[in-house]
């Protein structure tokens, strides 16, 4: 027999964002429960409809609170058809696991059986049974979980190589591609005072004149905050005009465009859009910035071997998925 464990295996990781840990399963007891059958089967292998909901009921109850009707049951297939999935996965991963004849000591089992009762239940392990037992759960159906996962951890692992590198042309051409994931997010802190043209009524001459002599008294020294109080129609008068650190997008894009490139401290000059008159403050930006590539090269080279992993552990399943007998109904 050979071993498979490595200390990776041991750590208790969920293997898809889908699996729900068995101490779980009592917060979804009381819902309606329907006639079991057979959801596939995995070369000699039966996967249950139970076990694809016991699967998906968290993400169930929350898509329920989301989504009604024609939507709902749209979300509720794609997440039962993933549960599936996921369960034809895990099922392959343990057959090749017995086939290439490994074995999982049982002390490591047990060193995760102590750890559980450590972390969750205060090192009480008669709390523990008597929440199990409160389940319906024996330990022994436990354990076994316990184990699945670690060998689906395992064989994960296994099949992924250990010394992943990364060349310098793909690290930087990934840095071209993705400059937005190392620039920090612009923002100006902004006083607007805006004075409607009014030209439906005739008033537009008025107005603009109106706005000029606004821009002429901030050029002269007036206080923008009272000048906003006094003149401005916008939702922000009563602020002063402030629109506090606003982001691109959140004006229009005319008006953006001049936001952005006015330099702190300073005044726009009259802005006319869209039938009103703006006059813009910058008071303050941060952000914009981007990181250079020998800051980023490090977390650069980790997510590409992560996603190298990903690719290479999606292709060791797509090998297994290709030479097994798999029926779903």
């Amino acid at each position: 027999m050979r071993y498979i464990i490595r200390p990776l295996a041991i750590a208790f990781l969920v293997v898809s964002g889908l699996v729900m840990p068995p101490l779980c399963r009592a917060a979804f007891a009381a819902e309606p429960q329907v006639v079991d059958g057979i959801a596939a089967v995995v070369n000699k292998d039966v996967i249950t409809y139970s076990e694809v909901r016991e699967l998906s009921a968290p993400r169930e109850k929350l898509l329920r609170s989301q989504y009604t009707g024609e939507e709902l049951e749209k979300q509720l297939k794609q997440l039962r058809e993933a549960a599936l999935k996921d369960l034809v996965d895990r099922r392959l991963i343990i057959q090749a696991f017995k086939k290439e004849n490994y074995q999982v000591p049982d002390h490591v089992v047990d060193q995760r059986m102590h750890e559980i009762i450590r972390e969750s239940f205060g090192g009480d392990r008669n709390t523990f049974i008597k929440t199990l037992e409160a389940q319906n759960y024996t330990l022994g159906e436990f354990k076994e979980k316990e184990l699945e996962r670690i060998i689906v951890q395992g064989m994960r692992g296994k099949n992924v190589k250990r010394d992943l590198i990364i060349s310098p042309p793909k690290i930087e051409d990934y840095y071209k591609k993705h400059r937005d994931e190392f620039t920090t997010k612009e923002q100006i802190k902004l006083r607007m005072i805006m004075i409607p043209s009014h030209a439906d009524t005739g008033n537009s001459t008025a107005q603009k004149a109106m706005a000029e002599e606004v821009l002429g008294k901030l050029a002269s020294g007036a206080e923008f905050e009272r000048m906003a109080q006094v003149y401005s129609e916008d939702s922000t008068r009563d602020l002063g005009g402030d629109w506090g650190w606003i982001e691109r997008k959140t004006l229009a894009a005319p008006l953006e465009n001049i936001a952005f490139k006015v330099p702190v401290g300073r005044i726009s000059n009259l802005i006319d859009y869209a039938g009103n008159y703006y006059i813009l403050k910058v008071e303050d930006k941060h952000g914009g910035v981007t990181r250079s590539l020998a800051e980023v090269r490090p977390e650069i080279e980790k997510k590409l071997i992560q996603l190298e992993a990903q690719s290479l552990q999606e292709r060791w399943l797509a090998s297994l998925r290709s030479k097994a007998y798999i029926r779903t109904f």
